[in-house]
């Protein structure tokens, strides 16, 4: 869908438009800040509102065009803030703004504005990043009640799949997803603590990263668990999610999980952008959501030959972890959801309308439109948890840890040598079903989430119209050989092409 042509800023190309295309034109003076800010804004406007009306934007930054001015101001006087000056950016309504609210979609934070900004926000404006708005979610990072649909929030409505309309864009980093793909922002940033980066950028088309816990701090984010949470970029490109993540890495005291003595940062994960980056690799294929649909099958066979063609060898595996660690794993997420949104509601001070879990529940009690479709069973059921200091949450913890860490991810790297694992990320988009809810058809994020270790996922094809997409994950702080990995895969494939909005 070409812009309005109306002057010069509505000619402007920028579907696809990537970092170093940007920096380009601002180099050239082909284009402003500005002017590329408009473009965006115009963008959203015909797309997401009119047009096909995809949904993906929650609410825009009164004060982008100030901001843009500033940071064109600069650029002009040789003051670059860093990698990412200029570069238009969408986040994810649960990552606070103090310039907007921040609501996870809940009518019950409707107009909440958080004190300041998260530790990544801070991050992106200090590398010169233009926050052009916050993107819809699935309600409450999708762990509120049970027969749910992605991409629905109370407050933001459902967003749309913009490859087929009716289809769902999973979650539940929906807007983000679906806005990078459309592309209305160059990066958007998701949040993930099982899937909720890779399974929208696999059913969305594009690039999702899920770094390790700690590798980005979560001060800011209103949270659902400490130990499996991570806010990671979703962009069109290898490249620009490998920018972004240089960007918001690093350690924050407000966040421990970025101060463990293992923790590896880097400021440029644009180094390990490797085309060889499969040669000599040894990676095992996860095949225990084989079978489930034949299609997915096949565009998976096809990317392993594709990856033993570049140089690497490929095994099967059918198993990752020698004990089940979903159950623990919910357990925990309770736990500490009763726990992190306790103390995420006492950071927006006296006056806040919510100030409980329990405060929450009895606002969406009160509130028809808040339980028309699903109801909150798991904000109940995390009520009812005691603190995190109980023997039954460290025990749990304890064992899903050893479970997806030691007799898990890194069982299988160790005792087979190998440098990765892959599989697919999803199947095709589902369609969208506010009463009966979602209908995953496979995944394969649960291993690297339960571990809190990183998953890349990149485009491996389509059926239909319908976009599905190959992960890779590893072993702790391996972000940097798990980009090389995927980049190569990207650049001999390159199976990423811009959505058509079809309406089935």
């Amino acid at each position: 869908l070409p812009l309005m042509a109306c002057d010069a800023r509505d000619s402007m190309d920028i579907e696809e438009i990537t970092v170093a295309q940007i920096r380009k034109m601002f180099e050239e003076g082909s284009t402003t800040i500005v002017e590329l800010v408009r473009a965006f804004l115009d963008r959203i406007e015909m797309i997401d509102r009119n047009g096909p009306a995809i949904n993906s934007v929650i609410a825009l930054n009164p004060t982008v065009m100030d901001e843009a001015k500033i940071l064109d101001e600069e650029w002009k006087k040789g003051q670059q803030r860093g990698p990412m000056h200029g570069i238009p950016v969408l986040l994810k309504d649960n990552i606070d703004t103090g310039n907007m609210p921040t609501t996870a979609g809940s009518k019950a934070l409707q107009g909440s504005l958080p004190p300041d900004d998260a530790f990544i926000t801070t991050k992106l404006r200090e590398a010169g990043a233009v926050i052009l708005g916050k993107t819809n979610l699935s309600e409450w990072a999708n762990f509120r009640g049970q027969r749910s649909t992605s991409g629905w929030s109370g407050l933001g409505g459902l967003t749309k799949n913009p490859y087929v309309l009716d289809r769902n864009t999973c979650g539940s980093s929906s807007g983000s997803g679906a806005a990078v793909a459309a592309s209305l922002c160059i990066v958007a940033i998701g949040t993930e603590t099982n899937g909720s980066i890779v399974c929208p950028s696999t059913t969305n088309g594009i690039v999702g990263i899920k770094p390790t816990v700690g590798l980005i701090s979560r001060d800011g984010i209103i949270p659902i668990s400490f130990t499996q949470d991570s806010a990671g970029p979703m962009a069109r490109t290898v490249e620009d999610a490998a920018i972004c993540l240089g960007v918001m890495a690093g350690p924050d005291p407000n966040d421990p999980k970025t101060l463990v003595e293992s923790a590896l940062f880097y400021g440029d994960y644009t180094v390990f952008l490797d085309p060889e980056g499969l040669r000599g690799k040894r990676l095992a294929y996860y095949t225990s959501i084989r079978g489930r649909h034949k299609k997915v099958d096949s565009l998976m066979q096809a990317a392993v030959e594709k990856i033993t063609s570049l140089g690497a060898e490929v095994i099967e595996i059918d198993t990752i972890s020698e004990t089940n660690t979903s159950g623990d794993s919910f357990q925990v997420m309770l736990y500490e959801y009763k726990d992190g949104l306790n103390k995420y509601f006492a950071s927006l001070g006296e006056d806040a309308p919510i100030r409980s879990i329990d405060d929450l529940i009895a606002f969406n009690n009160n509130d028809p439109d808040e339980l028309r479709y699903f109801g909150q069973e798991y904000l109940e059921q995390a009520a009812e948890k005691s603190d995190v200091t109980s023997s039954e949450y460290l025990e749990t913890l304890d064992r899903m840890k050893k479970g997806s860490t030691e007799k898990g991810i890194d069982r299988i790297l160790k005792s087979l040598n190998v440098d990765a694992i892959i599989a697919p990320t999803g199947g095709p988009a589902w369609k969208t079903d506010l009463i009966n809810g979602d209908n995953f058809s496979l995944g394969s994020s649960s291993p690297a989430a339960h571990a809190g270790y990183p998953n890349i996922t990149v485009p491996m094809g389509f059926i239909e119209e319908l976009p599905i997409g190959i992960s890779f994950f590893g072993s702790a702080w391996s972000e940097s050989s798990l980009i090389a990995m995927a980049y190569a895969y990207e650049q001999s494939t390159l199976h990423r092409r811009p959505p058509k909005y079809l309406q089935k």
